[in-house]
């Protein structure tokens, strides 16, 4: 291996953000550590890699276990690790939030928060001890982040923490070289979206088609964030369809 390759993780990368962000750091020359929940199609990613300098390691972030056999394997194939893309996530089913289970709740949670907290810690136990020191972890936000849909209060509660997540790491990683900053996005057209672009609840109550944006737009803004030096930091990154509702009043 090169000594000037470097090695990121992304999570989630069977499919739509990640996919696009696995496919932008390829061609900007990365070795990539592929890590989702189905394996088809993190094969699949692969080969829109090219099938180079890709790792594929299954891997559930809800699972502390799941997660440290993730870096395991990384360090044993790279013996460092240079970029974290926390990008798992998932959505709770659109409804009241008194009629959310608890069961519905805590996936999101698990998922999209302390998901994002176990590959961290795995990320800094790294980051903090190789050689040269130091990496990047980049978290995957959303408009959310700064305001809620209709009937999203899992999904915004875990974007909002996600904020604090990125803030606590950028502080707490500052004195190892370890940077973090955040993109938040905004219909980025993926599974996710087929609702937006089939007409979704809009704050006053009525339900409109909203504009989406190419998901490879996302995957060069999230490969431009991951290009600069550790000593220069983009800590927040806002990219969204520019005709969405979300600079309006709802």
């Amino acid at each position: 291996m090169s000594q000037i390759t470097k090695i990121a993780i992304i999570t989630g990368a069977g499919s739509g953000i990640g996919r696009a962000v696995a496919i932008a750091l390829g061609k900007d020359g990365w070795s990539l550590v592929l890590a989702g929940r189905r394996e088809e199609q993190l094969i699949e990613t692969a080969k829109f890699c090219d099938g180079k300098r890709t790792l594929i390691v299954p891997a559930d972030v809800t699972k502390p276990e799941s997660v440290k056999n993730l870096f395991t394997q990384t360090i044993k194939a790279y013996a460092r690790l240079d970029l974290l893309f926390n990008n798992a996530g998932i959505n709770a089913p659109a409804k009241p939030l008194e009629e959310l289970t608890m069961e519905q709740w805590q996936q999101v949670v698990d998922t999209n928060l302390t998901g994002a907290f176990l590959c961290t810690q795995e990320a800094f136990r790294i980051m903090k001890g190789q050689d040269p020191m130091g990496g990047r972890i980049i978290n995957n936000g959303s408009i959310s982040a700064h305001v809620p849909r209709p009937h999203s209060a899992p999904y915004t509660a875990s974007k909002h923490a996600i904020t604090g997540l990125t803030k606590s790491i950028s502080l707490d990683g500052r004195a190892f070289n370890i940077a973090c900053g955040q993109i938040d996005i905004g219909n980025a057209s993926s599974a996710m979206t087929k609702k937006i672009e089939a007409g979704i609840l809009q704050a006053d109550g009525s339900q409109k088609i909203e504009p989406t944006i190419h998901v490879e737009d996302v995957g060069r803004a999230v490969a431009y964030m991951a290009s600069l030096p550790l000593d220069t930091n983009i800590p927040f990154l806002t990219i969204m369809a520019n005709q969405m509702p979300y600079m309006g009043r709802g």
